[in-house]
């Protein structure tokens, strides 16, 4: 029974966390503010329609109520040019007046004569005036014109009151619009479009979650695939479709994995080997340590191999370590050095190394900042690379020279050659070319060891081989230190 109670409340606690990664997903914070946006320039839009119009119509009632006082007044003033011809009272005069008027919808004239309405037309709807009581009384004081806007309700009036004196008689001319059916009208317009928006933007609402969900495909197919990702298997890649910043995205993210898998793929083969070449010496020693208690006679002669074996095995941990370090910034301590005594301390050095026929090449002449100790193991590693592959008395040339803003070392031997497909491969751990180097105590890291050092000053090696006629190996590497010249870079010191 409590079993059944836990896998309910985990069921349930499973589908909460389900409902709040849907509520706070990106879809749906995108939706929500497409949403909100389009809400509010939608707002904004009918707010300022409705201003607009409303002022449009307003300005219009007012056109209309000025031009019809103006009328009246030209009438007024065409009667009084007339003389004695003119009417002898103003009621006469106000229905002369209303003769010539042609009413317009919902306009209307009230004439008042001596404070009192005297004539309205067309007919006046009770409730038109009923809220402004005072209105009437008002209109009868007046001393000049006055126009003015008037609500109640949903009710909108504009009048124009013009006040007149004739033959004694004091009245006032009132045109009263009423704009409330042009402002409802409006009103109701606003109201459909809001609502036809409103449906618009459901609609739109639903297109807009599908196409978010097409949009952001590609990022929940990445998250997948790099939750499905291990260190055994990283073959998955994620198609690319469109050009678009997510596209974008998405090949970088295949080519991060191309790398990762690269770099796993390279330390598995590092490991391997280096599993591999530890494996030899301590097999060795362990079996010497065996069977030097059944043959103490040699005791001396199985402590030396011991030794030997051990100073192998130490060579070849110091170098890992110096690969290891090489991909650190501080690897290198670089100091100005003239390249031409540089280049001859290089040269007696490596006279010291075999008995060859050792010829100076060339001596470039240039300042150039270096790491000298680091350089001078680059170099020597070469030339006892070059030791290896030729016989006694035969040539091996060292030099240096300066092209553009790199400098230019390389070591020559006249041994048996490399062939062209093996030209990258020697320059990876743990890589031998030749069987001569397989009957020599080396472990292959030499060449790679010349080409970190290389890189971690921003240059590169290169090889120029034919078999049967030897090999030369250069470094080129910028006059200009790597890590100055590409200080905003990172990993500046591994720049090739």
């Amino acid at each position: 029974m409590s079993r059944a109670v836990a896998v309910s409340k985990g069921n349930k606690i499973t589908a909460l966390h389900g409902w709040r990664r849907a509520l706070f997903s990106l879809r749906t914070r995108l939706l929500l503010w497409y949403c909100l946006l389009t809400a509010c320039a939608t707002l904004i839009s009918i707010q300022t329609t409705n201003s607009i119009y409303s002022g449009r119509m307003e300005m219009q009632a007012e056109a209309s109520a000025l031009q019809q006082a103006d009328q009246f007044n030209r009438l007024i003033d065409n009667h009084r040019r007339k003389g004695t011809g003119g009417p002898p009272t103003l009621t006469i005069l106000f229905d002369r007046l209303l003769s010539a008027y042609v009413p317009t919808r919902n306009e209307y004239i009230v004439m008042l004569a001596n404070s009192r309405v005297y004539k309205v037309s067309p007919r006046l709807p009770a409730n038109l005036i009923s809220p402004y009581p005072d209105l009437i009384g008002e209109w009868a004081l007046l001393g000049q014109r006055q126009m003015r806007h008037l609500s109640f309700g949903q009710q909108r009036l504009l009048y124009v009151a013009q006040p007149m004196s004739w033959n004694g008689d004091r009245g006032t001319i009132v045109v009263l619009q009423d704009v409330t059916s042009d402002f409802r009208l409006g009103k109701d317009a606003l109201i459909l479009v809001m609502q036809v928006m409103l449906v618009f933007l459901a609609i739109f609402s639903v297109l807009a979650w599908f196409t978010v969900g097409r949009v952001l495909f590609p990022l929940r197919l990445l998250t997948k695939t790099a939750q499905s990702i291990t260190e055994s298997d990283m073959h998955q890649r994620i198609p690319v479709q469109g050009k678009d910043e997510i596209a974008e995205l998405t090949a970088t993210f295949n080519e991060m994995l191309e790398r990762l898998q690269l770099a796993f793929d390279s330390q598995k083969e590092f490991l391997k080997d280096a599993s591999h070449e530890l494996r030899t010496p301590i097999t060795v020693i362990q079996g010497h340590l065996e069977m030097l208690h059944y043959r103490p006679e040699k005791q001396a002669a199985t402590i030396a191999l011991l030794m030997d074996e051990l100073d192998r095995m130490s060579r070849l941990v110091n170098d890992l370590l110096l690969l290891a370090k090489a991909e650190h910034p501080d690897f290198l301590t670089l100091r100005p050095e003239e390249l031409d005594w540089l280049t001859e301390e290089l040269f007696l050095k490596a006279r010291s190394l075999a008995d060859r026929d050792w010829q100076l090449d060339a001596k470039g002449v240039s300042p150039i900042t270096v790491d000298r100790q680091r350089l001078t193991q680059a170099v020597m590693n070469l030339a006892q690379n070059a030791v290896r592959h030729t016989p006694d008395g035969a040539t091996i040339c060292l030099g240096s020279a300066v092209k553009g803003n790199y400098a230019y070392l390389w070591v020559r031997d006249t041994g048996e050659g490399i062939a062209p497909e093996n030209w990258e491969r020697i320059f990876q751990r743990f890589v031998r070319a030749t069987q001569q180097d397989q009957q020599v105590e080396q472990h292959g890291l030499g060449l790679a060891i010349v080409q970190a050092i290389a890189t971690a000053h921003g240059g590169w090696v290169e090889l120029d081989s034919q078999l049967g006629q030897g090999a030369t190996f250069t470094l080129v590497i910028p006059l200009v230190p790597a890590l100055d010249v590409a200080a905003d870079e990172s990993h500046s010191h591994r720049r090739r």
